[in-house]
């Protein structure tokens, strides 16, 4: 072998070795970065936000009702307060749903209601949108009794609250997101997934142009499945639409949060048929990638004693850390998500 084959060997070598040592570096750089921003969701303003969302002064949020107002209203004065604005396009945090649309499908004399938006507007390819979805609603009153909603779905309506504020900070300090995120708590999900359709049908973005939506409805709390541990959450629709969302969804864990994913109720099958009855459907049915997060049903589903007493904060903190991993790769990678498949 002459000295120069020796010499452009070497050469060779040492730039492979610099290029892996730089793809490490970049890997490990990113890891560090959004490790940052998923701890910044605070179990302490999640246990905050929850007291007052599902208090006896929101009086079970009702759709439409001045108690689900009030809720509204305290989660606009966060956002405010933490700067994340209302989405570029609309006046306000409200997409008002008209109570003709509310009754359309099942008179039940339900009153004007609204969803309620906030925004983080992507750095590089802002056009393309990424929902996080969680309805604030639940049944309200009944025989003098407040069905407070804590878990259903006061976690996820705060989970969305807390990865706003993430997402915001990430912006503020020059690290994204990419793709812009809409923060979407929708309205008349308990009476027929009524504020997802109304979206759906009135979206303030194309839906084209809308790559995904993480929906989460109940993450408080665990169910009679997993008693010894609620280090757990069930995934439901990653795979139905896109392989890149479920190889997310499964990478994230396993980088991030550690959670054991049980795809239970992952199945078509299922009686229970879940992958039909949350917020996210409305976007899948739409081909968009959907996956929701969810800590199955127990013994205080629907019932007045589903309070914030009963939450379990450890969970609901790494689920939503679990969700915004989700929801940060999916806005940070460098190509949309791929849909190849047909739900």
């Amino acid at each position: 072998m002459s000295k120069k084959t020796i010499v452009l060997l070497l050469l060779g070598t040492l730039t492979l070795s610099c290029s892996t040592q730089k793809s490490t570096e970049k890997k490990s750089e990113t890891k560090v970065k959004t490790n940052n921003y998923i701890n910044t969701i605070s179990t302490e303003s999640l246990r905050t936000n929850l007291t007052y969302i599902a208090s006896d002064e929101t009086e079970g949020r009702e759709t439409g009702s001045e108690g689900q107002k009030k809720a509204g209203k305290f989660m606009i004065d966060f956002y405010k307060k933490h700067g994340v604005s209302f989405p570029k396009g609309a006046k306000d945090y409200y997409q008002s749903v008209p109570a003709a649309f509310l009754n359309a499908k099942r008179n039940e004399n339900l009153p004007d209601s609204e969803n309620i938006w906030a925004y983080i507007e992507g750095s590089e390819k802002p056009e393309e949108i990424v929902v996080i979805s969680a309805h604030y609603d639940h049944i309200g009153v009944k025989n003098g009794e407040v069905y407070n909603g804590a878990d259903d779905d006061g976690s996820g309506t705060v989970a969305l609250m807390e990865m706003a504020v993430a997402f915001q900070k990430a912006k503020n300090e020059g690290h994204g997101p990419k793709r812009s995120i809409l923060i979407l708590h929708v309205t008349g999900e308990e009476h027929g997934l009524h504020g997802s359709r109304y979206y759906a049908e009135n979206p303030l973005f194309p839906l084209a142009n809308t790559v995904a939506d993480v929906n989460i409805d109940m993450i408080g709390r665990r169910d009679d499945l997993h008693k010894d541990s609620n280090n757990y959450v069930y995934v439901i629709g990653s795979d139905y639409l896109s392989s890149d969302l479920y190889n997310i969804c499964e990478s994230v864990n396993k980088e991030y949060t550690k959670l054991d994913l049980d795809y239970k109720y992952n199945d078509k099958k299922d009686p229970n048929r879940f992958y039909y009855r949350s917020d996210h459907y409305n976007f899948a049915k739409n081909g968009i990638p959907s996956v929701f997060l969810f800590n199955g049903t127990h013994a205080d589903y629907h019932k007045a004693t589903d309070e914030v007493s009963k939450i379990e904060f450890d969970a609901l903190t790494k689920r939503t850390q679990y969700a915004f991993a989700i929801a940060w790769e999916i806005a940070n990678r460098k190509d949309r998500l791929i849909v190849d498949k047909k739900e």
